[in-house]
């Protein structure tokens, strides 16, 4: 098994399906140019929904009026559709990032202990 393969959700640390690591490794591709790292590095993706007809992703921004957050959300969808070929919406959601959402967390370099 993979170390991807072995990510957890946000919630009680259930695994990952195979349908979700597969779309977070395509979403990666997304990088939000300001930090220039990834959504899902940064831990912007923070619930996926398949649904029978259609897939929700539900993700934040680092910054409540983000300035790229239109592009960015608009990316998010055309990468996720490209990759699950079917429809992706995308809902906003209101939680406040913080660098503990990253993966592995903040970098070293950042000063944040």
């Amino acid at each position: 098994m993979s170390d991807i393969a072995e990510e957890m959700t946000a919630e009680a640390g259930i695994p990952y399906s195979e349908q979700e690591i597969g779309l977070r490794d395509a979403l990666r591709d997304v990088v939000d140019p300001e930090l220039g790292m990834s959504i899902v590095e940064l831990g912007l993706i923070r619930k996926v929904d398949f649904h029978p007809d259609l897939t929700e992703i539900t993700m934040i921004m680092t910054t409540p009026f983000c300035p790229y957050g239109p592009a960015l959300l608009e990316q998010t969808r055309r990468t996720a559709e490209k990759h699950l070929q079917g429809p992706v919406k995308i809902t906003l959601g209101m939680e406040m990032w913080e660098p503990s959402m990253m993966e592995g967390g903040p970098p070293a370099e950042w000063g944040l202990y």
